[in-house]
């Protein structure tokens, strides 16, 4: 039998949109570094990474795994969004609705009224810790969220399904829908297979103690001392927490995890389904190397933290350019077609 947790759904100014790393401005937007030269000091403005030209505290597993199929379209999909194609908006709109279905199995859904943004970042933290007694008991839980810090860049994600396996190991299950009805392609797979290991990896490191309190208070810039709203604490007693600020609660998580006896994913699995007619196309089994994980998380982070510019696909997978919305717009993409010689500038004339 599976057993019911309480989850609660963000209704709020601060909850943004459903898969959204969007935050608060970061403080640090108009720093300015001072350097000594010959005249005196001179303040010059030091330029934005990306992590703070669209305002993000932290990013979502969903954002890396977008840059794996092609950076430069995340990029175009974040500043313009309006050039989505509507048959993928569509697309979009359905798996989400799937995904809902099936967390109302095994969930309640209840919406709350946040005041401040540690109280929507509450609603995460009673949403795990809802589920903790639900894993320690054997049972199944959906949308189960996670928070890690790769390569100081705090990440967030939501697991589809975690469950226990007839030989009790705890499986990882990824729900992927498809418009069409037929497995995705060789890269299509890549990009979900990174996607499923970064949620091993961050859910791994929560439950061996790495998630203290100060590096969620740290890096997304909340307050422990903020007083939780009413409803937030109403909500909290009916699970069995008594908290009233947002520290209380953050104690609590970090000690739920690291006193529980949850053990890490022992297996990966993506289920990919037609949206239409319901039809599990197939399921694939995901090796997890933490090496390349890691490898390929800093290189991607490494764009987001300013160390190197945006990279589209190379020319073996130029093929992604055709069903892309930002074709006709795509920098890169022109930058490939005008050849080597274009790209690194006039010749110098003898």
């Amino acid at each position: 039998e599976i057993e019911t947790a309480h989850q609660f759904t963000v209704s709020s100014l601060y909850s943004g949109k459903a898969n959204s790393s969007s935050d608060l401005p970061l403080a640090s937007l108009n720093k300015v570094l001072t350097e000594d030269s010959a005249a005196g000091k001179v303040k010059r403005k030091r330029a934005q990474t990306p992590l703070e030209k669209y305002y993000l505290t932290y990013l979502c597993v969903t954002d890396l795994s977008t840059q794996s199929w092609c950076e430069q379209q995340m990029v175009y999909g974040r500043e313009l969004p309006p050039l989505q194609a509507p048959e993928t908006v569509v697309l979009l709109n359905t798996g989400k609705s799937i995904h809902l279905a099936r967390e109302l199995e095994v969930h309640d859904v209840v919406k709350v009224h946040t005041t401040s943004k540690e109280d929507s970042w509450a609603i995460k933290i009673l949403n795990l810790l809802s589920v903790i007694p639900v894993l320690q008991a054997g049972g199944c839980v959906r949308e189960l969220p996670v928070f890690g810090v790769i390569e100081d860049v705090f990440l967030t994600g939501i697991i589809d399904e975690l469950c226990y396996s007839a030989k009790g190991e705890l499986e990882l299950r990824e729900l992927k829908t498809r418009g069409r009805p037929f497995m995705p392609s060789g890269a299509q797979k890549k990009r979900d297979y990174f996607q499923v290991c970064l949620y091993k990896y961050i859910f791994d490191a929560m439950v061996q103690g790495q998630l203290k309190p100060d590096v969620i208070t740290n890096h997304i810039q909340l307050r422990p001392e903020q007083p939780l709203g009413s409803q937030i604490r109403e909500h909290a007693q009916k699970v069995g927490f008594t908290v009233t600020s947002f520290g209380d609660l953050l104690e609590l998580m970090y000690l739920n995890l690291t006193l529980s006896d949850i053990p890490s994913i022992d297996c990966l699995k993506i289920e990919y389904s037609h949206q239409e007619s319901n039809t599990l196309l197939g399921t694939e089994v995901v090796r997890f190397e933490e090496e390349k994980v890691r490898e390929k998380a800093q290189n991607y982070l490494a764009y987001w933290k300013g160390q190197r510019e945006v990279q589209g696909v190379e020319i073996e997978e130029a093929w992604k350019c055709q069903s892309c919305s930002y074709s006709e717009i795509c920098d890169w993409r022109k930058k490939r077609a005008e050849g080597p010689e274009q790209r690194s500038g006039p010749k110098k004339s003898k």
